[in-house]
């Protein structure tokens, strides 16, 4: 088995249970029939940054959650395959500039679709971001979230406007408050 094989393992542990096993365990996780085999691995993994020691406990590194970043894809006419060697990404690296001031919202309803943003969807908002019109933002108006395009009247007051014409533009009566930026959104299209 290589390392990639034995990182795979570990992947599938973690997800499923959210912790690594002890080293006991962890040679029937990835394979391995002895500890010495086991604690090389480890040392290899931590030097790779797939793995850290966390006060005596190994504990996932900056690569763990890395993927591959496979060549371009063309959504048209098909391309020649290519055999590069792919770099690694994790989501959180491509999605998220800002960490600590960026969450998640579930979109509820179809007022975005227009934009791309459909029923189901992650939304990734950065929070205390500078808007501009033309954003679409995560707002609480007149007490209710939601999800729309921030828009400035020509009278200098805002307003949000859906992404789907069965819907109104939505102006405040008493507060329009901007909570963030929708940066990306993230879609399943297999379940």
């Amino acid at each position: 088995m290589t390392d990639q094989h034995h990182i795979a393992a570990l992947q599938t542990y973690w997800k499923r249970h959210r912790t690594f096993p002890s080293m006991a365990k962890l040679c029937e996780v990835v394979g391995l029939s002895s500890t010495a085999s086991v604690f090389a691995l480890v040392g290899r993994l931590c030097d790779a940054s797939y793995l850290e020691r966390v006060d005596g406990r190994i504990a996932p590194g900056a690569r763990f959650f890395a993927r591959p970043l496979l060549g371009p894809v063309r959504a048209g006419v098909p391309q020649p395959a290519t055999q590069e060697e792919p770099e690694t990404l994790t989501l959180d690296d491509y999605l998220i500039d800002h960490p600590e001031r960026t969450g998640l919202h579930r979109v509820r309803g179809d007022s975005m679709k227009d934009a791309g943003i459909l029923d189901g969807d992650l939304v990734v908002v950065e929070h205390k971001s500078a808007t501009k019109p033309g954003d679409i933002v995560v707002a609480v108006v007149d007490g209710e979230l939601t999800v729309k395009t921030l828009v400035l009247d020509d009278k200098g007051r805002y307003y949000l406007e859906p992404a789907n014409l069965a819907y109104p533009a939505i102006r405040p009566t008493t507060s329009l408050e901007v909570l963030g930026v929708v940066v990306s959104v993230a879609r399943r299209v297999r379940r």
